[in-house]
């Protein structure tokens, strides 16, 4: 049976790669920030990804072997530009969003990253304004991003062992470097900086003390990921992974530490306090303590696609609607669509088999 199509609110068509999908009427609220999907998650946070080039070759996101000279990244007009980002950061802020982080791909390398957050800033100001970045460029940025307007900002550093960090990011990258630009980053007025490891057995793990021990009084938070299966170039395995519980048991052991309340409703890492007063850690268990239930998170991908979830294979096409012409409204109204129809919950019914799924690259819609 044809479902009914209102009079007021066509279906909308919405591009993916080659093929067009209609997507059922929307529901339409008088007051923004109440659209829910199947799940009754609100939508609250939005990861942009403003650039697939990155500097690094990290074995968990960009392995070498895959990412080599010859790849071919997307051309400059394949991407999205400021005033693009800008205009679909303005219609997302009207369905909801409190949050927006800038990713990569490697952020920094996007030239003139900082007039994108002065843009993001001027426009949104009660949005709360985030940047992860690998760290190879923020001790030349720092100061310019905070005045920019930049909230927060977030370091990966999956190492202080030097021989490891180079071996994981694969192009040599010394770790002094990044804890120069976390030092500047805290100059500049970020505090705290949050500092990501991504935990992988028997590469770094042997490091995760010696990562609190370093940081444990320095205000700067250090989180600890368990090692994901984002897109298929990883070569993810269970085995590989470090169960988030086994973290905390290691830290707890040398600095004995309690559980903390979340900062807010949804916070995908969970906090932990030292019992001497000296700081927090937190975890972040996608692999064995599935978060699926409470994610209010959308990614805007490098090339204009929305994608509902970190471990999507399919993503819809925003930007042919901003580029043939298409009001905010109706813009709005497929953002509106996309996110009441989701349902995923890929974390939740992960197994062996479904980990080797073809999915988009992390790289290309940020972590």
């Amino acid at each position: 049976m044809k479902q009914a199509i209102s009079m007021r609110i066509p279906l909308i068509d919405l591009r993916i790669g080659e093929r067009t999908f209609r997507i059922p009427p929307v529901e339409h609220h008088d007051a923004p920030g109440l659209i829910t999907d199947k799940r009754h998650r609100a939508l609250r946070d939005l990861r942009i990804s403003v650039t697939d080039r990155c500097n690094f070759r990290c074995i968990y996101c960009m392995p070498k072997e895959l990412f080599g000279d010859d790849f071919v990244f997307l051309p400059r007009d394949e991407i999205l530009t400021f005033e693009e980002i800008v205009r679909l950061a303005k219609i997302f802020r009207g369905q909801g969003i409190e949050k927006i982080r800038l990713t990569g791909g490697e952020p920094l390398l996007r030239k003139d990253i900082e007039l994108l957050v002065e843009m993001l800033a001027r426009e949104l100001p009660d949005v709360v304004l985030t940047l992860t970045t690998n760290g190879s460029a923020l001790k030349s940025k720092a100061k310019a991003l905070k005045a920019a307007g930049l909230t927060r900002i977030t370091v990966s550093l999956d190492s202080l062992d030097e021989s490891t960090f180079r071996a994981m990011n694969n192009v040599g990258f010394p770790v002094s470097k990044v804890l120069q630009a976390i030092d500047e980053a805290e100059a500049a007025g970020f505090a705290p900086v949050k500092i990501n490891m991504v935990v992988k057995r028997g590469v770094n793990d042997k490091d995760i003390v010696d990562m609190v021990r370093y940081f444990k009084k320095s205000g700067n938070i250090v989180r600890f990921i368990e090692f994901m299966d984002v897109g298929t170039s990883n070569r993810w395995k269970m085995d590989d992974v470090v169960p988030s519980a086994e973290v905390v048991r290691r830290i707890n052991e040398v600095f004995p530490c309690e559980p903390a309340n979340p900062n807010y409703i949804g916070e995908v890492a969970k906090r932990w306090r030292y019992k001497d007063g000296s700081g927090e850690f937190g975890v972040i268990s996608s692999v064995t303590e599935a978060f699926c239930s409470t994610c209010t998170r959308a990614r805007l991908s490098t090339d204009g696609s929305v994608y509902t979830c970190l471990f999507a294979q399919k993503g819809y096409d925003l930007k042919t609607m901003l580029r043939s012409g298409k009001s905010d409204d109706e813009i709005r109204d497929a953002i509106t669509a996309i996110w009441q129809h989701r349902a995923d919950r890929y974390s939740e019914l992960r197994t062996a088999e479904t980990a080797k799924n073809k999915k988009v690259e992390m790289s290309f819609i940020g972590g």
